[in-house]
């Protein structure tokens, strides 16, 4: 059983006082065409509402593929989670046959990269807000370089073919941190719009160009990857800041997005 690193910390840990922040966070209207997102994944209290935007307009799914950068060092680089994940609203199991389908080849299967990790964790409530029967398969990225996030997908869509899975692809990731207000929204909009272009060497050569310190560009590119396999296009949903409930000297970016066939 994975049990939650960041309960009462990044989000309430009592499931009465959670679902009461989820309601307040998602108003449902799915929308079938979204196959793919990006949601951020700081504390509820400062990123909840954007990430909330695009919970409203996922679709259910039988398996909901998340991937997340690897923040703290532990495990492998490429690690996906074959266990039960624990939440204060109840057990998620992971899809293992799905697992079991995946190559093998760039993303190992290790628990230890998973442990202490809060960037798959806090996407996990809204999903069980949304969505009362659905498996996982969670992906977490120390490795995050364009070649790297090439190899995943392809093991994603070789794994989705094998098992015939309605799956929505979901990236999480914040954009940039620590920088003043005006300065993050500013470079988090060139980032934003090589996203929206569709063009993942793009992406990478702004993040690249700009140094910026988006932590999930592996996990956004797998995402951009998937929807570029199946013809889809970006659409951004939502964007604030930390600055919009604090200090605006020192914030980190917020961006949700969507990606429709």
């Amino acid at each position: 059983m994975r049990h939650p690193a960041v309960a009462g910390a990044f989000y309430p840990s009592h499931p009465d006082s959670l679902l009461a922040m989820l309601e307040e966070f998602v108003k449902r209207n799915p929308q079938q065409d979204v196959i793919a997102g990006i949601a951020p994944h700081a504390g509820y209290i400062y990123s909840g509402r954007t990430a909330g935007k695009l919970y409203s307009i996922i679709p259910e799914a039988e398996t909901y593929v998340i991937l997340g950068p690897n923040h703290t060092g532990y495990g492998s680089m490429v690690a996906v989670s074959t266990e039960t994940w624990l939440t204060p609203l109840g057990e998620v199991k992971a899809d293992v046959e799905f697992i079991d389908a995946m190559p093998g080849i760039i993303v190992d299967r290790d628990e230890i990269a998973h442990k202490y990790e809060h960037s798959i964790e806090v996407q996990l409530p809204f999903l069980q807000y949304i969505c009362s029967d659905f498996r996982i398969v969670p992906i977490c990225m120390g490795l995050q370089d364009e070649e790297t996030a090439r190899e995943v997908v392809a093991e994603v869509l070789t794994a989705q073919e094998r098992t015939g899975r309605d799956i929505v692809v979901i990236a999480s990731s914040d954009m940039h941190h620590y920088l003043p207000d005006d300065m993050c929204r500013e470079r988090d909009a060139r980032v934003i719009e090589s996203i929206l272009s569709m063009d993942t060497s793009k992406f990478y050569l702004t993040v690249n160009s700009m140094q910026a310190s988006v932590c999930g560009v592996g996990p956004i590119a797998v995402a951009m990857l998937y929807a570029k396999s199946r013809g889809a296009r970006a659409e951004l949903v939502d964007y604030s800041t930390s600055g919009d409930v604090a200090d605006k000297s020192q914030v980190v970016g917020y961006a949700a997005i969507a990606f429709r066939v």
